[in-house]
């Protein structure tokens, strides 16, 4: 049994052999598609979950169960996470009133657009955590004043697979938060722009987000999310924006990373931040389909 995305499998070793054995020419895509396809394993919006079902062959490979056809090209994981290409942008102190913004423009910014490429590169350049490939379910916002000059970005994208604080705030057993872990967003990334020093503009943001992000994730994903989580580094941040945006602190993580399932990495802890997005966030969340 494989767990890929909280979705537990019992692959058919027999099928993805005969597969390979009657299409020699087909390379990892074509064979991810066509499972994809028998097992009709898609998203929300009908979308075949072709990166989740590599996942799994690359695992299944790896344990010895099969053995998969050689890359036909390099892996685009490389292009992703190369350095973005620097796009000017203004720099000049912003200070003030935050009324002296508005009305503030607020993009979900599109994959490959010029708000992307704008995006990557102030990440970069300026988070301390930097930017690398988002992949899965994810959402950026792109912040501009009235007169377009750029404020903040902020990236929601998969939750962490647990967390001891969240998980018992939330009430879910391992299992069904395996399978219902797709309703819940991270914000991985906040960045205030360094030379933009406005009082309360970060919660505001947070609080606009917040009423926009159910709509804006229904439209790109065909699902809701019912509760936002962000971990903010104690020994850099206090996370007065988050609670002057009614985030809930529920505790510490553990100082292990996000996607840390077998206690092999060590990082900072951080305190742990909610958003509930549902009133009933804790039955959806909690639902045993």
């Amino acid at each position: 049994m494989v767990t890929i995305q909280g979705r537990r499998f019992y692959p058919d070793i027999g099928l993805i052999e005969q597969l390979l054995a009657e299409n020699p020419g087909w390379g990892r895509s074509r064979l991810s598609v066509k499972l994809c396809e028998l097992w009709d394993w898609r998203a929300s919006n009908g979308q075949l979950k072709d990166m989740a079902c590599r996942n799994l062959l690359l695992r299944l490979q790896k344990a010895g169960h099969i053995t998969l056809p050689a890359r036909q090209r390099k892996s685009p994981n490389g292009y992703r996470n190369r350095s973005p290409v620097w796009v000017a942008h203004r720099t000049e102190a912003i200070e003030g009133a935050l009324k002296a913004l508005a009305p503030l423009q607020i993009t979900s910014v599109l994959s490959a657009s010029a708000h992307d490429r704008l995006f990557r590169c102030l990440l970069c350049a300026y988070h301390y955590l930097g930017l690398r490939n988002t992949a899965g379910e994810n959402l950026k916002y792109l912040v501009h004043s009235r007169d377009g000059q750029p404020l903040a970005c902020l990236l929601f994208g998969a939750a962490a697979f647990k967390c001891g604080a969240r998980d018992a705030w939330i009430g879910w057993p391992a299992p069904v938060r395996e399978r219902n872990l797709p309703y819940v967003a991270n914000n991985a990334r906040f960045l205030v722009l360094p030379w933009v020093r406005v009082p309360h503009l970060a919660s505001h943001l947070l609080s606009r987000i917040t009423r926009r992000i159910q709509a804006d994730w229904i439209a790109k994903y065909g699902h809701s999310v019912h509760c936002l989580e962000t971990f903010v580094d104690r020994s850099r941040y206090r996370g007065v924006c988050y609670r002057a945006a009614n985030w809930q602190l529920v505790g510490q993580s553990a100082g292990r990373s996000r996607n840390d399932r077998y206690h092999r990495l060590s990082v900072p802890a951080k305190d742990h931040y909610l958003y509930p997005l549902t009133r009933d966030f804790r039955r959806r969340l909690c639902h045993d389909t």
